[in-house]
């Protein structure tokens, strides 16, 4: 997108704020317009004072003081409420769009953040947005002050001297025209400068959540030289940023000796020849001077200009990434789910790589409360074809129904809402016991979450920590070990009661201990439940109503555990190995 287009598409964000944005440019052209009054007070007295001292009295140097000591008071109020409004204006702005953002970021499919980093991410909804605030508050109100101070100043500097006011303004295309060039390099830098700000961010968030493996290898040092490194090619895009804004200083301090040269040589000639009197011509340097005060304070906005239109950029291009999943313009509300669940010949490639074939032509039925188990080598699609029934991926070909309803007719909240999730890495938020189980049904009282526990098997554990439920537990748990934060994981199933289960690898990283804890509280959980269980250790899904053996090709073989191991075929094998 062009500069244009990317403004257009923030102008929007205005709308809620367009009497804010009023008030804020009212307030500019009030100080711009009690700027432009003094040098008409000096060139009053200057040429009364040259032209019969005895007629400059008192009492009007008196008058004149107090109509400037009344406009620098309204030029006081004014820019008070113009640095209020406007940074209060630009906060909200930011915040709305974060909102926006955020919401958006939450209707991405998976496919979205297996090819994002999420230190990016994070840099564009904090540092990037911090910038429009800023743009969203200057922007405006510089050009609009620069526009009224161009044209007050020229129509005035006319009325005095056309000719030298016309050679003191062709001098100014030529000077936006150098500065144009700076400026599109500044625009460069800073664009390169925001990824690598997302890439260092993404570098420190990989290696401090991985401290635990960096201690355990000793590996600070290859840390802190891969940091290093990122950190380098940040500096070097910072100087070649500060070096396009050293070019683009040195052209507004140029033309502005060109200018003032331009008025006192000039200037002083037109006098001598009585084209222009005292007063005129030191109100001329005022005017001159505002002028070029006014567009060096726009050609210094273009770095700030520069970084809110980056910033711009990157939150559209976040804004931009399409929503793969959502909802049927039809979509109907699942209710009263039984848990009936037919695969209808499905397929499924990555959207990022289609011409891999990761799941072809699966058809199967499962009956309400049925218990299924998929078992396969790694890679043969156990995880993805569960990851399909909530809809985190979308079917390529085919279709998934639950008790008879296509889950692309159904609205994404309420399929979801009907399934469960226990996995292999339990994710716990930052907070306390409590917080984290009600996490499955938002607004349960205290005597769900603890009946919720108990049926996980965590009662008892949890009543050992220092505050009970209201223990805090750490950045994603660190502080249990990892058969205390799965039973937790359960009891957040068992608060939200879904008919459908899904247990992803549930107990493969626990001790025989907790394992035997965490499966009894899991048999707890199917009970009643059409669940499918991914399991490595065939021990744990040797109950199951069905069996479904998974290879690169497709279900190699389908039956309960004595019938397969009958059939001595692929889950023969897999059970004695």
């Amino acid at each position: 997108m062009t500069t244009v287009q990317k403004i257009k598409r923030f102008l929007p964000y205005f709308r809620d704020y367009k009497w804010w944005l009023a008030l804020d440019l009212l307030c500019a052209a009030l100080t711009t317009l009690c700027e432009l009054v003094l040098p008409l007070i000096v060139s009053y007295i200057t040429d009364t004072g040259v032209t019969d001292m005895s007629a400059l009295t008192a009492e009007i140097i008196l008058r004149c003081g107090a109509v400037y000591l009344v406009l620098r008071i309204i030029d006081s109020a004014a820019a008070y409420c113009m640095t209020s409004i406007g940074h209060i204006m630009g906060a909200r702005i930011e915040t709305d769009m974060r909102r926006e953002l955020f919401h958006h970021l939450h209707q991405l499919s998976f496919s979205f953040y297996n090819s994002t980093k999420v230190g990016q991410i994070m840099a564009r909804i904090t540092a990037d947005l911090f910038e429009v605030t800023e743009f969203a508050h200057h922007c405006p109100e510089e050009f609009f002050i620069g526009i009224i101070k161009a044209a007050a100043a020229f129509i005035i500097l006319a009325n005095m001297n056309l000719p030298l006011t016309l050679i003191i303004f062709a001098m100014l295309p030529l000077m936006l025209f150098v500065a144009s060039k700076f400026n599109h390099k500044m625009a460069q830098g800073w664009r390169e400068n925001r990824k690598q700000i997302g890439e260092i961010n993404s570098q420190v968030e990989d290696s401090l959540l991985g401290m635990r493996v960096v201690k355990s290898f000793a590996n600070e040092q290859i840390e802190e030289q891969k940091f290093q490194e990122g950190n380098q090619r940040f500096l070097q895009q910072k100087k070649y940023i500060y070096t396009a804004m050293a070019g683009l200083t040195v052209t507004t301090r140029t033309f502005d000796g060109l200018m003032y040269i331009a008025v006192v040589v000039l200037g002083a000639l037109f006098m001598i020849d009585g084209r222009i009197t005292p007063g005129e011509l030191i109100a001329y340097l005022l005017y001159v001077q505002m002028l070029l005060t006014t567009i060096r304070r726009i050609v210094e906005f273009a770095e700030q200009f520069q970084r809110g239109i980056t910033g711009i950029e990157r939150f559209l291009e976040l804004m931009d990434a399409p929503v793969d999943i959502e909802d049927a313009p039809d979509a109907i509300e699942l209710v009263d789910v039984r848990g009936e669940i037919e695969f209808d010949h499905v397929g499924f490639r990555y959207p990022d790589d289609p011409d891999t074939e990761v799941l072809s032509d699966i058809a199967i039925h499962v009956n309400a409360g049925d218990s299924v188990a998929l078992v396969g080598p790694s890679g043969s699609g156990k995880t993805t074809l569960c990851n399909l029934i909530p809809r985190f991926y979308e079917v390529s070909s085919g279709a998934i129904l639950i008790d008879g309803v296509d889950i692309r007719q159904a609205t994404l909240k309420s399929l979801r809402e009907n399934i469960g999730m226990v996995q292999q890495d339990v994710y716990l938020f930052t907070g306390t016991v409590a917080e984290n189980i009600e996490y499955g049904k938002p607004g349960a009282s205290r005597e769900q979450i603890i009946a919720a526990a108990r049926r996980a098997n965590a009662h008892d554990f949890i009543s050992a920590l220092p505050q009970g439920y209201d223990t805090y537990i750490g950045e994603r748990g660190v502080r249990l070990s990892g058969g205390q934060k799965q039973r937790l994981s359960i009891a957040r199933a068992f608060l939200k009661d879904p008919p459908i289960l899904i247990l992803d690898e549930a107990t493969s990283a626990l001790d025989n201990e907790s394992e035997r804890i965490v499966q009894r509280s899991l048999e707890q959980l199917s009970h009643g439940r059409t669940t499918f269980t991914i399991a490595h250790r065939l021990t744990t899904i040797q109950r199951a109503t069905t069996i479904w053996v998974l290879t690169e090709d497709g279900i190699a073989e389908c039956g309960s555990h004595a019938e397969l191991l009958a059939k001595k075929g692929v889950y023969y094998t897999l059970y004695n190995a």
